[in-house]
């Protein structure tokens, strides 16, 4: 029966499903949706398929049953491309600011996902240009008080970072100048002589604090209760401006007055903001560095001219001269000359490579050696080192999963504060006896203690206490800190880490499976033996042979037409050339048949080899590749092929062995060949003969076995199966695609960088996790301090400041850890 016309089918992306249960209610929730007639959510691969009839349902409609569930659903079937950008985002005073900023954006349409980093003062926004432009969103995001910066502000050599440190010290320095003074006014007033008019001289010199170097604060805090979302700035605003206020009344009654006391508070806000600021851009210093690395000039020739010009304005073709010395403006391949390049900053290796004409060359590595012309290829966004940038911004700018339950306590924990504060204050006045009898217990091992005060301010101080002591900016700032750290220390030993994801998923790896071509082996075969069948010559087998395969792509292919060329052989017309999958390929040269294959294609076209197969077993057991090549009815003969295997390759996996990582190599080769460079290498879980699209259901095979699986790759084969892997890591020496499919890039491409990479999420996640702890155990003991009285006001506000600080420098730490591989 014919489909109706009305019938369609539309792909979705579904976004915010964490487990089956998620994808199994939208799967249902479609599935009873008036107008579909079926219905597929893909839990691995965010994706849902929708049979519907158009007449009945809609796109809108379908997305509002994801919306309803709490996902969001993108549909596949429209013209429109999304783009990701990072931007500069100013204003924010703590986590709750960054929240706000998130929630603001997401809600927009057009707007697939913000991210905030937090201490980086940055946000990664996908969104798609046809629905939003980023000047729409620049305007929401202005309108709760905060500023998207849309300019390109990385190049200008403007360090925003720098600046922002001398603004935050110029306001701590007239801060604590006017507090001091404000303070030792204070000492000479209790315990030396009365200060005729003491309180309006206080008063005066705390203003410029409280409405000068504080004003920020309180601005930040009325644009947070006017969006109903309270954030740190709340709780700085209630310790120090009722305070203050209440000073005046000292001049109608006789009440206790605390100006000191809330110029301190806002001074040591200040100073642990100055801190932070600072300690926050040596957490992001691996970015500005590898930004300061490229140049600002390249020389080109025009019309046989050597020039200088801005790198901004090179082209792509353009012919570079780069002396010794010097830094390569821009990714390029050489023309000309040869020499060697310092690529340290882009792969971690300290020894200089050879470089000559047909090699690639990375912008921003330094030519030690030679004269060299270099063709531009890429420019702008497309280079290397803007690409390692984009990146580790977006690694920074993602969530690790143990960071969303932190980031949904910090979006109660302001009110919560709040509403701690208030029961604090009422309860000091309807159990006054009691809590002063708490007091008075306290005084007599605590120093700043003091009993002899009435109830009421007593209750004001406690209260007080509580609202200063509490810090959510350090749960917010866990994650994004040691991220930014763990990244910045990873790209400068070749580890790009695409998503911080990732770097939970990597500790907990059981098994690691390898492709073998480029990834084991140096991906560069060459011939090794020759077998030839009765009077068949050398220049025969490899006349025939290089004829097959110089029109195929497969490295093997490449050995062989490269074996023939050295031997100065020219290549024969070849007819009806097919790839048959799996066995080999099939031609016509000079009007006969010529096949080159495995045993399959022998045995499919009736060709006898059945005596040579001691032969093959015995090149297969070296860890040959072994080819047939026949042609028309008659074998000529047998053409081994060898993949050096790379140098770290058995190291590599020794140490993956000793860790108690289980490893794997998944390869198109024979058993025998497969299980020889198994044996070579160390490796015990061989899996051979696998197609190119078996490689998908191998992994799935190896993560029911295991559980988490990582996947090692370096080809266009393997990027499916980088992606269905837990964590996939893609050879930086490979394709773009293979790169683009993983989430760990191993620049250099060597395999110990493997281990490196592992280790490098273990100290990261541990260093996440001990945040976290010291953030809740600091929450968990100082806040019940201040409900009891126990804790005065300004220590509190110094803890609240050592708090955040401690998670900051905890994080910078992380530079200390060795993630060598084998140390």
């Amino acid at each position: 029966m014919a489909q109706s016309k009305s019938i369609v089918k539309v792909g979705f992306k579904i976004q915010g499903m964490s487990c089956t249960s998620c994808s199994n209610n939208l799967e249902k929730k479609l599935k009873d949706t008036k107008g579909v007639i079926n219905a597929s959510v893909n839990f691995a691969a965010e994706k849902a398929l929708v049979e519907y009839d158009k007449e009945t349902t809609n796109i809108e409609e379908l997305t509002k049953v994801a919306d309803k569930l709490g996902f969001k659903a993108i549909p596949e079937d429209n013209d429109s491309k999304t783009e990701k950008i990072t931007l500069k985002l100013n204003g924010m005073s703590c986590t709750s600011c960054a929240n706000n900023v998130e929630k603001n954006l997401n809600k927009i349409d057009g707007v697939i996902s913000a991210n905030v980093n937090f201490p980086a003062e940055k946000i990664t926004i996908e969104y798609d240009p046809n629905k939003i432009r980023l000047m729409d969103m620049q305007k929401s995001v202005s309108k709760i008080g905060f500023e998207l910066v849309l300019e390109d502000s990385e190049d200008n050599g403007i360090d925003e970072d720098e600046i922002k440190i001398r603004k935050t010290a110029k306001t701590m320095k007239i801060s604590i100048l006017f507090t001091s003074v404000i303070m030792g006014l204070m000492m000479i007033n209790m315990f030396i002589t009365s200060i005729p008019g003491y309180l309006p001289i206080t008063i005066v010199l705390g203003f410029p604090i409280i409405f000068g170097t504080g004003w920020h604060v309180h601005v930040g805090s009325w644009k947070a209760l006017k969006n109903k979302s309270p954030n740190m700035d709340v709780l700085v605003t209630l310790g120090s401006l009722p305070p203050y206020l209440i000073g005046f009344m000292g001049f109608f009654i006789p009440v206790q007055t605390f100006i000191e006391m809330a110029t301190t508070i806002m001074t040591f806000h200040l100073i642990g903001k100055y801190l932070e600021v600072k300690a926050k851009g040596r957490a992001s210093q691996a970015i500005k560095k590898l930004i300061q690395m490229g140049a600002k000039t390249a020389k080109i020739i025009v019309d046989g001219e050597e020039i200088e010009i801005p790198i901004k304005d090179l082209h792509v073709g353009d012919i570079m001269v780069v002396r010794p010395g010097e830094k390569i403006p821009t990714d390029g391949k050489v023309v000309g000359g040869s020499s060697l390049v310092d690529e340290s900053m882009a792969t971690g290796e300290s020894m200089p490579v050879k470089r000559e004409i047909g090699h690639e060359v990375i912008g921003a590595t330094i030519n030690k050696q030679g004269l060299l012309k270099i063709e531009v290829t890429k420019i702008g966004k497309d280079t290397f080192l803007s690409q390692v940038v984009k990146m580790m911004e977006e690694c920074q700018g993602s969530k690790v999963p143990i960071q969303e339950f932190a980031d949904r306590i910090t979006g109660y924990f302001v009110p919560a504060i709040i509403v701690i504060t208030i029961g604090t204050f009422i309860s000091y006045n309807i159990f006054p006896g009691f809590h002063l009898g708490i007091v008075q217990w306290g005084s007599t091992f605590l120093p700043w203690v003091n009993p002899d005060v009435t109830p009421l301010t007593l209750a004001f101080i406690s209260a007080t206490a509580v609202l200063v002591i509490s810090c959510p900016c350090a749960l917010g700032l866990g994650t994004p800190t040691a991220l930014m750290v763990g990244s910045g220390m990873g790209a400068e030993k070749g580890i790009l880490i695409r998503n911080g994801e990732a770097i939970q998923t990597f500790k907990e790896v059981k098994a690691i499976a390898f492709d073998k071509t480029g990834t084991i082996t140096k991906g560069k075969p060459e011939v090794t033996d020759i077998v030839l069948v009765n009077d068949v010559k050398d220049q025969d087998i490899l006349y025939f042979a290089g004829s097959i395969e110089n029109g195929s792509e497969h490295p093997l292919a490449h050995a062989i037409v490269e074996k023939a060329k050295n031997q100065n052989i020219r290549f024969g017309e070849v007819e009806q050339f097919n790839a048959v999958v799996g066995m080999g390929v099939e031609g016509r040269v000079d009007g006969e048949i010529v096949l080159v294959g495995n045993r399959r294609l022998m045995k499919e076209k009736n060709i006898p080899y059945e005596e040579y197969e001691n032969e093959l077993i015995r090149l297969e057991e070296e860890a040959k590749t072994a080819m047939l090549i026949a042609r028309g009815e008659h074998l000529l003969g047998i053409i081994a092929v060898a993949d050096p295997i790379k140098e770290d390759s058995a190291r590599a996996i020794a140490l993956l062995e000793s860790m108690g990582i289980k490893t794997a190599m998944i390869t198109g080769d024979n058993k025998r060949t497969a299980a020889a460079i198994g044996k070579m290498v160390g490796i015990t879980h061989v899996i051979s003969e696998v197609l190119p699209d078996g490689k998908v259901e191998e992994v799935e095979r190896l993560q029911k076995k295991y559980g988490t699986v990582a996947m090692v790759g370096d080809g266009i084969n393997d990027a499916p199966a980088l992606k269905q892997a837990n964590v996939g890591i893609a050879i930086g020496t490979g394709t773009d695609i293979a790169i683009e499919a993983a989430d760990v890039t191993l620049v250099r491409g060597e395999l110990t960088g493997i281990i490196s990479a592992i280790k490098l999420s273990r100290s990261i996640f541990t260093k996440i996790k001990q945040n976290y702890f010291w953030a809740w155990i600091y929450n968990a003991l100082f806040i019940p301090m201040a409900v009891i009285g126990l804790l005065h006001p300004m220590i509190g506000a110094a803890a609240m400041a050592t708090s955040s600080l401690n998670v900051v420098y905890n994080s910078l730490r992380l530079k200390k850890v060795n993630i060598d591989p084998g140390q």
